[in-house]
């Protein structure tokens, strides 16, 4: 069990949080795990999740409790490790009580319970920081099923032709690579995410999109190297055109612009695009944009998951 401070909380490298700590040997690793109650670590969630936000965002910060709630619930009881859900963003970032706000905590008091069902069961709240101007259906993305309450979404404020999320710092962005750099970060990357050989891959000759989506994401991009074309479809894109420093693509909804030198050889990639995350389910920066334009959680809910009620699953 980890130390407790005066205040009762349990520390764990100078960092405090709720509840209790276990440590639990698995195979060759140790994981030091945190006991808490749901309420209590969404407290250490929303904050990590949608950031510090002003009293007028505060129905985008209760939609934002109720669909991390929704996806800490369907990941109860999970027999395949240790733990129920991760700390990072391979499930939902959590910094314990150093996190948490006064805002956040009055929403997730004010939602306590709360979560989506579609027709008799809970279901999992995906989200993400930005769609771009329309989100996607799970099959545009990943390599699942698409579900009836995970549909395209567009975010066009009614009468305009702006998003509710346009307001994201990366509504818009735009990322290059010179040609030397590319080539090394497809070595690195595409083997993970397409059958390439051993050997190495050679020069960058050219980025090709093959396929659209129906909301107008990279279906598939073809990339042809010196010895070989491979095709890497979907969200694995993301992960293949990182950056230098090994940040994924901020999103698949984007055009590729190709320069050339004299030879005709690819000189530089410049990628623009709209939007940061994958796509799926609530945005939110539209749920902040909607929240300013006086929509309440449960409107911005119904929007983002088509067909779902909220009810309390305790």
């Amino acid at each position: 069990m980890a130390p407790r401070d005066g205040a009762g909380f349990a520390t764990l490298n100078g960092r405090r949080y709720r509840g209790q700590f276990a440590v639990v040997g698995a195979d060759t690793v140790l994981h030091v795990i945190n006991r808490v109650d749901v309420e209590s670590y969404l407290r250490g969630v929303v904050p990590r999740e949608i950031g510090a936000r002003a009293a007028n965002e505060r129905a985008a910060v209760e939609a934002q409790a109720v669909a991390a709630r929704s996806y800490v619930v369907t990941r109860l009881g999970n027999a395949a490790r240790p733990f129920d859900v991760s700390a990072t963003t391979s499930d939902q970032v959590y910094g314990g009580v150093d996190a948490e706000n006064a805002l956040a905590n009055a929403a997730i008091d004010a939602t306590a319970g709360l979560v989506l069902y579609y027709g008799d069961r809970v279901v999992s709240g995906q989200y993400y920081s930005a769609c771009g101007g329309s989100s996607a259906e799970p099959a545009e993305v990943w390599r699942s099923r698409n579900e009836p309450y995970l549909q395209r979404v567009s975010d066009r404020i009614p009468g305009t032709e702006r998003s509710y999320c346009d307001i994201a710092p990366r509504f818009r962005w735009e990322r290059s690579w010179r040609a030397d750099t590319l080539a090394a970060v497809i070595e690195r990357y595409l083997r993970s995410y397409a059958e390439a050989p051993a050997e190495p891959l050679g020069a960058v000759r050219s980025v090709v999109v093959e396929g659209r989506t129906p909301s107008g994401r990279v279906a598939v991009l073809r990339v042809d190297m010196e010895h070989g074309a491979y095709r890497v479809r979907g969200n694995d894109i993301r992960n293949v055109l990182r950056s230098p420093g090994g940040e994924p693509l901020n999103s698949t909804y984007f055009s590729p612009d190709i320069v050339t030198d004299t030879d005709g050889r690819l000189s530089r990639l410049t990628v623009r695009g709209l939007g940061y995350g994958h796509g799926v389910g609530m945005c939110q920066w539209g749920a902040i944009g909607r929240a300013r334009a006086g929509q309440d959680f449960r409107v911005i809910l119904r929007t983002y998951y088509p067909g779902t009620r909220i009810a309390r699953a305790y």
